[in-house]
């Protein structure tokens, strides 16, 4: 599969979101840089199907198709929208999301399967309070379980500390499990994607290529304009493709 974002804009002249264009696809882990608070989780919104852009257009494999989208890609943890609440303990989202896969979510079968994933010592710990990398890897474990996901959007795992060639090892491992996975960090983070950050000055917009890397300018926070309910959570790892891009131009559950 093959996501397209097209110039997407949010917002009263694009103030939520300045018009940006990135794509991801099957087997490759795409960057996109967006900063602020918000921004990230308005871009994620849009490149997952359940926000609608004022400005662009987002194609599914060329086509328009909202719908689809949303049944094929998780949006993972994701601030205000499809984050889990931080004192639920991991144990407590897994079994959540188990039993919205069609999985058993007994107490057994969820230590079960935290200790398949390695993940047992950190089943009583609140979620707010587990290690980045674990958390990162949990959820997108958990997401991985939803009937018909075949893409993961992954937004701001930057924001929880540690090391982000960590995160970034578990969006590679996803692409080379044959996912297509799109990860919206800081600039800071572009660096474990293999391209040294350049300043950003208005807006930026650039064309897909190989191992994808887009900058969003904005600083000031803004609000999301709108909320989705509860977004999807996300899946697992390997070692895949990765895209690049060059030329800038202008610019859980749901």
């Amino acid at each position: 599969m093959r996501v397209a974002l097209d110039a997407v804009g949010k917002g009263r002249r694009e103030h939520a979101l300045p018009a940006t264009s990135a794509a991801f696809e099957t087997g490759v882990a795409t960057l996109v840089a967006a900063e602020t608070a918000q921004r990230p989780t308005v871009l994620g919104l849009i490149a997952s199907g359940r926000m609608r852009p004022d400005t662009g257009r987002v194609t599914l494999d060329g086509r328009t198709d909202a719908s689809a989208l949303r049944r094929r890609v998780a949006l993972v943890d994701a601030p205000e929208v499809s984050e889990p609440e931080p004192n639920v303990t991991l144990a407590g989202v897994a079994a959540e999301e188990l039993m919205f896969a069609g999985r058993r979510s007994d107490p057994v079968a969820v230590r079960r399967w935290l200790d398949e994933h390695g993940l047992g010592d950190e089943a009583s710990v609140p979620v707010s309070n587990v290690d980045p990398a674990a958390r990162v890897r949990a959820l997108c474990e958990l997401a991985a379980l939803r009937k018909g996901v075949e893409a993961i959007v992954l937004v701001s795992p930057d924001r929880h500390g540690g090391e982000p060639a960590v995160w970034w090892a578990v969006a590679e491992d996803f692409a080379a499990r044959g996912y297509a996975v799109l990860v919206i960090a800081g600039q800071a983070s572009e660096p474990v994607a293999g391209r040294t950050p350049l300043p950003v000055a208005g807006r930026t917009s650039l064309p897909v290529a190989a191992r994808t890397s887009l900058s969003v300018a904005g600083r000031t926070p803004l609000p999301v304009v709108e909320r989705a309910k509860r977004a999807e959570t996300p899946r697992t790892i390997g070692r895949p493709r990765v895209r690049r891009i060059t030329a800038p131009t202008k610019g859980g559950r749901a």
